[in-house]
């Protein structure tokens, strides 16, 4: 085992503060990642603050992108130097039907290890994620980052990018295919940018008037305000795939209007409970309300390569290490264009 610098919080009311955990030793198949950036995802604030089943002390941290130090002898894809990454998850058993057809998240023996506040099979305890120097990881969890891809850009891409990549492949978004971007936040700005590289034809939903800009900038071809009744009914029957970025606990149904027939909307905000279903409209219309988390690692790979090659990374604020906790606040107004990523190279001098 060894001992590496971190930020954790205690309990659900401490501040994140200096901590010292205990990565294991390196096995033949491990990769040693000192760890230049991580991205700070909803989901970090949500198990830090919210969560009634998070282990303290919790080094949240999913959003890893890194410089691999050291790869052990049976390690064929990596080797020192090279940049890397790490999402979700860093372990699943390998062998059962989930895990063979490249959906590692459903493994059915256990389940998949979060990379973070989930139990340790190999160590023990519960691991711990990205706010720290370095993270020890089996090879077939590790991501390469395509050469001349922002480090810093890319970090959000493995949490939020296959967040998003995923469900647009899974109802194939593509030319000729309206899409929605249900919400303009961490999410939503990738979604569209990932939904026009796909070639869809691209709108945001948005409860506010004044992302309009950002929307087109970002690729939108319209913007769609869902407090204005008329904007609503304009738009009534003419998209494909809904994809609903809201975490917060609201009201989905009125978008279901929004559907052509045989639609879909995808659901990503799973941390809050959720109104009950218009089953009338889903009937008459033969529409469907899916859900969708993130992708396999296969999948994530691909959606990497396809951001180098669409030159798509998150919009990201760059903040040092010591001010986490400022970036918790903000996040949970949502005071932030788009993602935070920690400088973690910041992290000594914190």
């Amino acid at each position: 085992m060894t001992a590496t610098a971190a930020f954790a919080a205690a309990s659900s009311t401490s501040p994140i503060a200096p901590y010292s955990i205990q990565r294991r030793s390196p096995g033949p198949r491990d990769v040693v990642i000192e760890i230049l950036y991580c991205g700070v995802c909803h989901s970090d604030l949500h198990t830090i603050r919210h969560h009634q089943g998070t282990h303290f002390p919790c080094v949240p941290g999913h959003e890893i992108v890194g410089q691999v130090v050291s790869a052990g002898s049976q390690v064929k894809r990596f080797g020192p130097g090279d940049h890397v990454g790490v999402g979700t998850i860093i372990d699943s058993c390998g062998e059962c039907e989930n895990c063979l057809a490249d959906d590692e998240l459903y493994c059915l023996k256990g389940g998949a290890t979060p990379t973070y506040n989930g139990p340790d099979k190999r160590s023990g305890g519960y691991t711990f994620g990205g706010y720290s120097a370095e993270i020890v990881v089996d090879e077939r969890f590790v991501f390469t980052i395509p050469a001349g891809m922002s480090l810093a850009g890319a970090a959000p891409l493995l949490c939020a990018g296959i967040t998003l990549y995923s469900p647009l492949k899974r109802w194939r978004a593509g030319p000729g295919k309206r899409v929605g971007i249900i919400g303009l936040g961490g999410l939503g700005h990738i979604g569209v940018k990932i939904a026009r590289a796909l070639g869809s034809q691209v709108s945001v939903i948005t409860t506010s008037p004044a992302k309009a800009v950002d929307a087109t900038r970002l690729g939108a071809h319209s913007v769609v305000v869902s407090t204005r009744a008329e904007q609503m009914q304009e738009a009534a029957g003419s998209f494909d795939l809904l994809i609903n970025t809201i975490a917060n606990r609201h009201d989905f149904n009125p978008y279901l209007r929004l559907l052509k027939a045989r639609g879909t909307q995808v659901l990503l905000g799973g941390l809050a409970p959720f109104p009950e279903l218009d089953v009338t409209t889903i009937a008459v219309f033969r529409l469907a309300v899916a859900g969708s988390l993130v992708g396999g690692i296969r999948e994530t790979q691909e959606m990497l390569d396809f951001c180098a090659q669409h030159q798509i990374v998150s919009d990201v604020e760059l903040i040092r290490m010591d001010q986490i906790n400022q970036a918790f606040e903000r996040l949970d107004r949502g005071d932030v264009k788009y993602r935070f990523v920690i400088d973690m190279t910041t992290l000594p001098a914190a």
